[in-house]
């Protein structure tokens, strides 16, 4: 998880592509959001909690100024698998940003929202956990009223269109074009576009992927520079390194297909109004997939 941190930070935090995944995601492709308006920020803060210091920090962020006024601060949360406390995550770093903004150094300064993106870079699944405080916390209804719901902002890159990636500019397009690509063929038909920063995205490609093809190319390119285009870069690595991932492809089919059987057991056995213990141990599933079954088709969990 640090390697994956360390390797989306690298790329996302060029102004130039955190400019464009802002106003890609944000405002519809317009360059309202400039690189050269963008300066960075600390992404640590310290909370306490059980009498310990605790650290905090966001993947990526940045303070938006414009004319020598801060506009917005907005941060990036990167994510490869749904996360069922993601919400409070983001609250907690929002918090931070705002309880900054009230410190004695910072009076003299007009106060600016704060906005976080989440970045979904999964393929294989939609993603499912919550989106709302409400969602990922039980709030019965005599206390809605003194609980103030809030919502994060997510983004799931491999379910863009073809129209929404050709609206990306920097090598975030690339980045989005591959997870597209993935999970509406299983495989990538390598880009002709140049990329600023090849290495990089090779980089986070290769972490998130963990594929060795990926690895070998981000090791020799580093060291012996070459192609700049990933058609070019892929037709050497990405089909010998699938031509070895084949038989990773049966297995993955037969998990698949378990992991199908299993959710059809679970979605027996609640019908059958069982014990959520039970479901769990028979189905091998997860209490929060469990969850997200019973509420689908409407049925109370035990």
């Amino acid at each position: 998880m640090k390697d994956k941190d360390i390797a989306e930070k690298i790329l996302e935090d060029y102004p130039d592509v955190f400019a464009d995944i802002v106003n890609g995601f944000l405002f519809n492709g317009n360059e309202v959001v400039k690189p050269e308006e963008l300066e960075d920020m600390q992404l640590r803060s310290a909370y306490r909690a059980e009498l310990k210091l605790h650290d905090m920090e966001r993947d990526v962020a940045k303070r938006w100024k414009k004319n020598g006024i801060r506009i917005a601060c907005v941060g990036f949360e990167n994510q490869t698998a749904p996360d069922s406390r993601m919400v409070l995550r983001v609250f907690g770093y929002d918090g931070a940003e705002y309880r900054a903004q009230c410190l004695k150094e910072n009076q003299n300064n007009a106060p600016y929202p704060v906005i976080t993106i989440v970045l979904y870079f999964g393929y294989e699944q939609r993603w499912t956990a919550a989106k709302s405080l409400y969602e990922a916390v039980r709030v019965p209804d005599e206390l809605k009223p003194f609980v103030t719901d809030t919502k994060i902002n997510v983004f799931e890159v491999a379910w863009l269109t073809d129209e929404q990636v050709a609206k990306f500019k920097s090598d975030f397009r690339i980045v989005a074009d591959y997870f597209v690509q993935k999970r509406k063929t299983g495989t990538y038909e390598g880009s002709r576009d140049t990329m600023r920063h090849m290495y990089e995205v090779l980089q986070l490609l290769s972490v998130m992927e963990h594929v060795d093809y990926l690895d070998r190319a981000v090791v020799e390119n580093r060291v012996k520079g070459g192609e700049r285009d990933m058609s070019s870069l892929f037709d050497q690595y990405i089909k010998e390194g699938e031509a070895r991932g084949e038989a990773r492809g049966v297995i993955i089919g037969a998990e698949k297909k378990e992991a199908e059987v299993n959710e059809r057991v679970a979605t027996d056995m609640l019908k059958e109004k069982l014990p959520l213990k039970t479901i769990t141990k028979i189905s091998k599933l997860s209490e929060e997939r469990i969850r997200q079954i019973a509420k689908s088709i409407g049925v109370a969990v035990l």
